[in-house]
């Protein structure tokens, strides 16, 4: 059974809106995780633009299920990481100017300072996953640099429309059956809403979704238990 992993980061973004101290991502993931969510996920950027290091280290000791700490690959968010130890990092590639992440790391350029950061952070016992797109040659280098898991960018995916969403969709099948031969565990995530998971859903072979933007949407609309019990209840019947 795949498992939802639920991101909290734009229940900061609200929060931050005012620079006050209301709506709680941590009161957020708590309610996430009764209704249904198997991990929580947040992005710490190096902007601090929503989630705060204090965010981070409350939920640390806080979350019952699995903590997974998105991050740029920077020698500042390494070492944050490693003094926090979440479950899982995933390493993401990070612009200021951007609103959402875009694309995935470019994992075969940096092959050198990617295997010295994720040897570090496997010292400190927390498990690696690079956010990659769906390409070949990406998810060799993430074998390459002894990565644990990849999770696959569907933003392309999410984006597309007529044909190109079908090309997109097989883009994901074949880059979930090279991951998994080449011994990578694979995630994905990105764009993913209650209507455009189906078909990636029946695919197989994913162990977890990261959602966030359209489960908050919808939370806005129909309350945070209510939306993140239907995205599981989608999730935990592929």
């Amino acid at each position: 059974m795949a498992k939802l992993g639920v991101n909290v980061d734009h229940i900061a973004t609200i929060r931050q809106a005012r620079g006050g101290t209301e709506p709680d991502p941590v009161s957020a993931a708590a309610i996430a995780e009764l209704a249904g969510a198997d991990g929580i996920t947040v992005h710490l950027r190096e902007d601090r633009r929503h989630i705060q290091d204090r965010d981070v280290m409350i939920l640390k000791r806080t979350v019952q299920t699995h903590l997974n700490l998105e991050m740029a690959a920077t020698d500042e968010m390494v070492a944050i990481a490693m003094k926090i130890v979440p479950d899982y990092v995933t390493l993401v590639p990070e612009k200021r100017q951007e609103l959402t992440t875009e694309g995935g790391l470019d994992v075969a350029r940096y092959i050198q300072p990617l295997t010295k950061q994720i040897e570090l952070l496997h010292q400190a016992g927390i498990t690696v996953s690079l956010f990659v797109d769906p390409d070949l040659e990406q998810l060799k280098a993430s074998a390459r640099v002894k990565a644990d898991f990849i999770e696959i960018h569907t933003g392309s995916y999410c984006g597309a429309k007529g044909h190109e969403k079908a090309a997109e969709l097989a883009k994901i099948e074949e880059t979930i059956k090279a991951g998994r031969k080449l011994g990578l565990r694979v995630n994905a995530g990105h764009g993913l809403n209650y209507r455009n998971i189906r078909p990636v859903l029946a695919l197989g072979g994913v162990e977890e979704y990261n959602i966030g933007h359209s489960i908050i949407s919808r939370a806005v609309l129909v309350g945070l238990d209510r939306a993140v019990r239907e995205m599981a209840e989608l999730v935990h019947g592929s």
